[in-house]
C-alpha cells in the first residue's frame, strides 16, 4: 500500500463481532418464527376462505414493509463515510423512514372510522403493519450504528411476544382478520414509539442548514437504493393480485404460506448485509468498487443460467400428462416446497450480487434500479400468464423467470458501465 495514505476506519464500520451477530440473529429470528406459527395457527383457527382474505391483504402490502428501508440503507451506506454532517444525514433518514408511515396511518383511521368492517379497512390495516414494522427496522438500524445493537434485538423479541399474545387471543376469541392486524399493529407501534425515543435528540429534532443542504443528495441515494427492494417485493404483489384477479383467492394461503419460508431465510440474509453495509460502503471505496462489480459479475451469470435451467425443466414437466396434473393443480405442497428452493436459492444470489454493487459508487444505483423496473415488468407479464392457469405453481414461476431476466439486464448493464 505504498503511495497511498492510510485512513483510519471511522466508529461502526468493524464487522460485528460472532456474539452481537448471534443475539441480533435470535431476536429477528424470534420475531420470523413468531409469524410463520401465526401463519399456521390463523388457518386453522378461520379455516381457508377467511385465511386467504388475510393472506392476500398482507400479500399485497408486503412491498410497503421496505418503504421506510430505504432511509436505512442510505444512512448505513452514508454515515460510514461521514464526520461532520453524520448527525444531520441521520436526522434525514428518521424524517424520510417516518413520514410515509405517518400517511398509511392517517389513511387507515379514516377507512376504519368511515367503514371498519370493509375490505379497504382491512388492507390499509395490513398496509399499516407492514409500513411500521419496516420503520421499526430503520430505527433499529440507526442504532446499531450508534453501537446500540442490544435495542435491536430486543425490540423484535419483544415483538415476537406481541405477534404470540395476539394470535393465542385471536384462537381463543376467534377476533376476525381486521382485529387481529389491528391489534397486532397497536402492539408494533407501542414498541416503535420506545425505540424511537431512545434515539439522540439532534437526530429527532431534524432540522437546520445542514439537513436541507444534504437532502437532495440524501434524497436520490435513498430513493434508488429503496427502489430496487420495494420493487423486488411488489413483484410478489403482482402475484398475489393476479390470484384474486383470476379468482383464486382462496389459493392465496397456500401461496402465502409457502412465500413464508423463503421470505424467512432470505429476510435473514438482508438482515446479515445490513449488519455487514457499514463495513462493505468503507470497504468498497475507490479502487474496491471493481472487485466487487466483478464478483457481482459471475454471481449474477449463474442466476440467469438458474432461470434458464428452470424454465427448460418447467416446460418438460408442463409436456408429460403425468407431471402436467400435478402442476396444474396447484395444491401440492410438495410442488410448491421444490419452487420454494429454486426461487430462494436465485432470488438470495441476486440480493448479494446487487448489495455489491449498491455499495461500490452512487453512480451505478441507477442501473440497480432501472434493472429492477424490468424485473417488475417481467414479473406481471408472466404471473398474467401463468397464475391463471397454474395457480401458486404460477406465481413461483414468474417470480424465477423475473430473477433470471433482472440478473441478465443488470449483468449487461454493468459490463457496459
Amino acid at each position: 500500500m505504498t503511495g497511498s495514505p492510510v485512513t483510519a476506519a471511522p466508529p461502526g464500520t468493524a464487522p460485528p463481532r460472532t456474539a452481537v451477530v448471534l443475539r441480533l440473529l435470535a431476536g429477528r429470528g424470534a420475531f420470523r418464527l413468531s409469524v410463520q406459527l401465526m401463519g399456521l395457527v390463523l388457518i386453522a383457527a378461520w379455516g381457508a376462505r377467511d385465511y386467504g382474505r388475510f393472506a392476500n391483504a398482507l400479500g399485497l402490502v408486503t412491498w410497503l414493509n421496505f418503504v421506510p428501508g430505504a432511509a436505512e440503507k442510505s444512512a448505513l451506506k452514508a454515515l460510514p463515510r461521514l464526520r461532520l454532517t453524520r448527525d444531520a444525514v441521520a436526522g434525514l433518514a428518521v424524517r424520510f423512514a417516518a413520514v410515509p408511515v405517518l400517511v398509511v396511518l392517517v389513511a387507515m383511521a379514516g377507512a376504519l372510522v368511515a367503514a371498519p368492517r370493509s375490505d379497504a379497512a382491512l388492507y390499509l390495516t395490513a398496509a399499516a403493519w407492514s409500513i411500521s414494522g419496516g420503520l421499526l427496522m430503520t430505527v433499529s438500524g440507526l442504532h446499531r450504528v450508534r453501537g446500540k445493537s442490544t435495542l435491536d434485538a430486543l425490540a423484535f423479541t419483544a415483538g415476537s411476544v406481541v405477534v404470540g399474545v395476539v394470535t393465542c387471543v385471536t384462537w381463543v376469541v376467534r377476533w376476525p382478520p381486521g382485529v387481529h392486524l389491528a391489534m397486532l399493529l397497536g402492539g408494533l407501534l407501542v414498541i416503535l414509539g420506545a425505540s424511537a425515543a431512545l434515539l439522540p435528540r439532534p437526530w429527532l429534532r431534524g432540522g437546520g442548514l445542514p439537513g436541507h443542504r444534504l437532502l437532495p443528495a440524501f434524497g436520490r441515494s435513498t430513493v434508488l437504493l429503496g427502489l430496487t427492494e420495494v420493487l423486488d417485493v411488489l413483484s410478489t404483489s403482482v402475484v398475489f393480485g393476479v390470484l384474486a384477479l383470476a379468482g383464486r383467492t382462496t389459493e392465496s394461503g397456500p401461496f402465502y404460506l409457502a412465500l413464508l419460508v423463503s421470505s424467512a431465510f432470505c429476510s435473514l440474509l438482508f438482515y446479515q448485509l445490513r449488519l455487514h453495509q457499514p463495513t462493505a460502503s468503507w470497504r468498497m471505496r475507490g479502487t474496491g468498487a471493481a472487485a466487487g462489480r466483478a464478483r457481482a459479475g459471475g454471481l449474477l451469470k449463474l442466476v440467469e443460467r438458474g432461470g434458464i435451467a428452470f424454465a427448460v425443466l418447467l416446460a418438460a414437466g408442463l409436456a408429460l400428462p403425468s407431471t402436467r396434473v400435478l402442476l396444474t393443480t396447484g395444491d401440492s405442497y410438495v410442488v410448491l416446497g421444490v419452487l420454494v428452493l429454486v426461487e430462494t436459492a436465485l432470488y438470495a444470489t441476486g440480493l448479494y450480487a446487487s448489495f455489491l454493487i449498491e455499495n461500490t459508487t452512487s453512480k451505478v444505483l441507477t442501473l440497480t434500479s432501472g434493472a429492477a423496473v424490468v424485473s417488475l415488468a417481467a414479473t406481471a407479464v408472466a404471473a398474467a400468464l401463468l397464475v391463471p392457469p397454474l395457480g401458486p405453481v404460477g406465481g413461483f414461476a414468474a417470480l424465477v423467470f423475473a430473477l433470471a431476466v433482472k440478473a441478465a439486464v443488470l449483468r449487461r448493464l454493468i459490463r457496459r458501465h
